[in-house]
Order: C-alpha cells, then sequence, then structure tokens
C-alpha cells in the first residue's frame, strides 16, 4: 500500500519509528514532513499530505501531532480527504468501517509507541463496510460540492 506519513515536531519521533516499521512491513511509505523532529507548523505536513492523496499519489495518509486534533482539522479541508483521530482500536476500526476515513490522525503526547502501533495496524486491516455508511459518504461529498447533502435531486 502507498501510504503517506506527516508530523510536525512534537510527532516527529513517533513518526519516525511507524515509518521505520511500515517500511519493514512491505508498505511504500512517502514522508510529507522532516522526521528529525525540526519546528513544523501541523498545517504543512497536513495540507502536502491531503493534497497528495486527492492527486492519487497516495493511498492512505498517516498525520502525527501532539494532539492529533490540529492535524485532523487542517487535513479535513482539502477535498476528498475523510481524516479522523483515533484513540484505540476501535475508533480506528470505526473510522474505517463507518466512515472510510482515508486520513488516520494521532497524538504523539497522549499514546504511546505500542499502542499507536496497534492503532494503525487495526485501521490498515480494516476495510470500510459500504451499505447505509456509503450514503453518508456521498452526502460529505455533497458537503464538499458546496451542496445541501439532504438534497437528493
Amino acid at each position: 500500500m502507498k501510504l503517506g506519513l506527516g508530523a510536525d515536531h512534537r510527532g516527529a519521533h513517533c513518526a519516525k519509528q511507524l515509518h521505520d516499521r511500515l517500511v519493514s512491513l512491505g508498505h511504500d511509505v512517502r514522508s510529507f514532513s522532516s522526521l528529525a523532529g525540526e519546528p513544523c507548523d501541523y498545517p504543512i505536513p497536513a495540507y502536502n499530505l491531503g493534497t497528495a492523496l486527492g492527486q492519487g499519489a497516495i493511498d492512505n495518509g498517516i498525520l502525527i501531532c501532539g494532539t492529533g486534533i490540529g492535524m485532523c482539522i487542517a487535513a479535513n479541508k482539502l477535498p476528498g480527504v475523510r481524516a479522523a483521530i483515533a484513540h484505540d482500536e476501535l475508533t480506528a476500526e470505526i473510522s474505517r468501517t463507518h466512515n472510510d476515513a482515508n486520513v488516520l490522525c494521532l497524538s504523539a503526547d497522549l499514546l504511546g509507541q505500542r499502542l499507536i502501533e496497534k492503532i494503525v495496524d487495526t485501521w490498515l486491516a480494516t476495510p470500510f463496510q459500504g451499505g447505509r455508511h456509503a450514503r453518508r459518504i456521498q452526502e460529505i461529498q455533497a458537503i464538499e460540492a458546496g451542496k445541501d447533502p439532504a438534497d437528493k435531486a
């Protein structure tokens, strides 16, 4: 799988370890930020990763900042991005099955590395459930297009 990975300075250490692990598992991982920990404002890697996702250069993305909140807000401003914060394996699973999240946002400050890895493993292994949830993704896409999601015309 072609994965994008980005972090601000607070998430760089976790992202570096995650990058190495994902590569060892056979994923093609593209970094959208320095993983060395230099100062970095979170909107920049969120924008770069989200843009690459929208262009089809990557299949999914993972963003890590102090809380995951800033990355999630910034990434969700881009068309086609469905970013979700996960704090455990259940929220990771539901973000995929119900919301077809294509960007996972994680907290470097609140989650340990082992939990981050479990969350990512769950997220990557979980498919979108479709069904009634597909209708909701279409409604999100309507909002992105500036339309009323309740208007079925």
